[in-house]
């Protein structure tokens, strides 16, 4: 039965949503599981290791991004379906999981259990870029008169999964059972693909083919332009600005969202500790996307884009500072840090959606991949720096002028710009076969 508000089904509608959820617990699996990796009990990974763990997933994610926005031929969505690249995401997502686990069967064979590790964030990367700009654009065609309701909702819940996988891991944990999270992420990835299979999965195209989902208008008051992808794969003059502030922004969620949880306890902080305080970070990374777009009428989302940089750059500084034995401040440091990170990503998107307004899926595509770029840089920078003697929290302090770097650039980036209509970017419709930008974690 199709739903009264659009043109998918409450099967479908759910089915999205849950997909959400899912995607959210597989990505932050790796980066919540840290002290596993680097316990000499277990994998005995460097922090070099740990850090080069990550490079196949920023691969095959900046690979898929620039895949979906047809700057490397032509968009996936337009030569498969959405339906199809939804399911290929998720089938790459459990191949992840499942190479996770077997990872830990060899454990004690270092060299085996390593490329595994490799070939699952691989195939997670794949996954991530793959499935969620799907799923952006599948929960958006089936809301067409509440585009920004729904991608909120899909967010958020992208958003709770990416909170609740250390909550997960640290429960396993204290089981002795760690690999219990990607079981479970597995489970619900082939009970996933079990209902989605049976599902049609084909939003109704638009009428007029190229209107945007849900109407709207300009700040100016004239109506929206089309979101198709300009002809080619020419990027638009300016939009470098736009590459910069994600690749900073890339680095510095990163580093709160992969190093926490080695800094927290390099200061003789209890490991399920830390795995609250990264639980916190994501949370508040949600919870802050879901604030600010409910008071932009009265913060204008311009003046947030221009405050939370120097926010995220404060908590840095108070993160390199934490003293020892300090549980409690370290929590709120990360969630501190959280707030700063939330709406920056997809204000970047809208931005730069609005700003170039017939080129949105090439912004998209770009800005995800200059993220992933910074998530790189990141996600394996710091590891030889950590060998080498570097501590962490001194990196923490580098990077608050990283963060202070990226407050002065959002004037450059949103200079003489009005605010946009909304702080999540809006999916292209189906009829044009564009990807919308995943907003989150990512």
């Amino acid at each position: 039965m199709r739903s009264a508000s659009g043109s998918g089904s409450r099967a479908e509608t759910a089915a999205v949503n849950v997909a959400g959820l899912v995607q959210g617990i597989a990505l932050v699996t790796f980066p919540a599981a840290s002290t596993i990796f680097t316990a000499k009990s277990s994998y005995d990974l460097s922090s070099t290791q740990y850090g080069l763990m990550f490079v196949p997933q920023v691969i095959t994610a900046v690979t898929a991004a620039l895949l979906g926005a047809g700057l490397i031929g032509p968009g996936l969505a337009s030569r498969l379906g959405e339906r199809t690249v939804y399911l290929a995401g998720l089938v790459a997502d459990l191949a992840a999981m499942l190479l996770l686990i077997v990872s830990w069967l060899v454990v004690h064979q270092h060299a085996a259990a390593y490329g595994l590790l490799l070939a699952a964030t691989a195939c997670l990367g794949a996954g991530f870029g793959l499935a969620v700009p799907a799923l952006n654009t599948l929960t958006a065609a089936f809301h067409p008169q509440a585009v920004d309701r729904s991608v909120l909702v899909l967010n958020a819940l992208l958003g709770l999964g990416t909170a609740l996988a250390p909550v997960f891991v640290a429960i396993f944990v204290g089981l002795g059972f760690w690999t219990g999270l990607p079981i479970l992420a597995a489970v619900l990835l082939v009970a996933l693909l079990l209902v989605s299979l049976r599902l049609p999965l084909r939003p109704q195209a638009q009428p007029g083919g190229g209107a945007q989902p849900g109407g709207g208008a300009q700040p100016g008051g004239g109506a929206q332009p089309a979101a198709g992808p300009a002809a080619g794969p020419r990027l638009p003059a300016g939009l470098w600005l736009f590459g910069a502030f994600a690749v900073l922004y890339g680095f510095c969620e990163t580093m709160n969202g992969n190093w926490s949880q080695l800094d927290i306890t390099s200061l003789g902080v209890a490991s399920s500790t830390a795995a609250i305080a990264l639980t916190a970070f994501w949370a508040v990374v949600t919870a802050g996307r879901v604030l600010f777009a409910a008071i932009q009428r009265w913060l204008p989302s311009r003046a947030t884009y221009h405050i939370l940089p120097f926010l995220l750059a404060g908590a840095f500084l108070v993160i390199a500072v934490l003293p020892k034995h300090s549980p409690l401040a370290s929590v709120g440091a990360f969630a501190l840090a959280g707030l700063g990170c939330s709406a920056l990503l997809p204000l970047t998107i809208s931005i730069g959606q609005e700003k170039f307004p017939r080129s949105q899926v090439l912004v998209a595509g770009g800005v995800i991949a200059c993220y992933q770029a910074g998530y790189g840089l990141a996600a394996f920078g710091v590891g030889p720096l950590v060998d080498a003697g570097v501590r962490l929290p001194v990196i923490f302090g580098f990077s608050a002028a990283v963060a202070a770097g990226m407050g002065l650039l959002s004037l450059a980036v949103a200079h003489r710009r009005p605010s946009p209509q909304s702080l999540h970017p809006r999916p292209s419709p189906p009829s044009q076969s564009s990807h919308p930008t995943p907003t989150s974690a990512t």
